[in-house]
C-alpha cells in the first residue's frame, strides 16, 4: 500500500503561497504559506498542524484496535495532538486522549494508551519524544 500527497508553490518562502492535494482529496488545493505556517492569520494549513492531524488520528485508531482486541468497543475515542517547536525543529508530540469505554477500569486504559503511544505508525516514524495521557470517562 502507497499513500501520496503532492505539493505545488509558487514564489519565494515568505511572500509564496503553495497548495496540497492528497490522493484521497479531502486535501484538494489546500493553502500553506508562510503567514499559514508560521503566523496563522489567513486561513490554510501547515506541515506541523498535518503532522499532528495524523499523529492524533494514528494512535486514536491504534487505541481502538488495542480495545477490539480485548473484545471492548469504545462508544467515543477524542485525542489531541500538540506538536511542540523550538527554533530549531519539531521538539516532541503530546498526545492526550478521553475516551468513553464501557467495561474497562481506568488503569487497563491508561496501559492502553501507553501501548499505542509507542506503537501507532506515526511514533515509530518520529524521532523526537512522544508523550501522553489519558482521561476515561463514562
Amino acid at each position: 500500500m502507497k499513500r501520496t500527497a503532492k505539493a505545488h508553490w509558487t514564489g519565494s518562502v515568505k511572500e509564496g503561497k503553495g497548495s496540497l492535494t492528497t490522493q484521497s482529496e479531502i486535501l484538494n488545493q489546500t493553502n500553506y504559506s508562510f503567514r499559514t505556517r508560521f503566523v496563522g492569520d489567513e486561513k490554510g494549513t501547515n506541515p506541523e498542524e498535518l503532522l499532528a492531524a495524523a499523529h492524533a488520528g494514528c494512535f486514536t485508531m491504534a487505541v481502538s484496535f488495542a480495545l477490539t482486541g480485548k473484545g471492548i468497543a469504545p462508544t467515543s475515542l477524542d485525542t489531541e495532538a500538540i506538536v511542540s517547536m523550538d527554533g530549531a525543529g519539531i521538539t516532541g508530540v503530546h498526545l492526550s486522549i478521553t475516551g468513553n469505554v464501557p467495561g474497562i477500569s481506568t488503569e487497563e486504559f491508561e496501559a492502553i494508551t501507553k501501548g499505542a503511544e509507542q506503537n501507532c505508525l506515526i511514533s515509530k516514524v518520529l524521532k523526537i519524544p512522544v508523550t501522553s495521557e489519558a482521561l476515561l470517562v463514562s
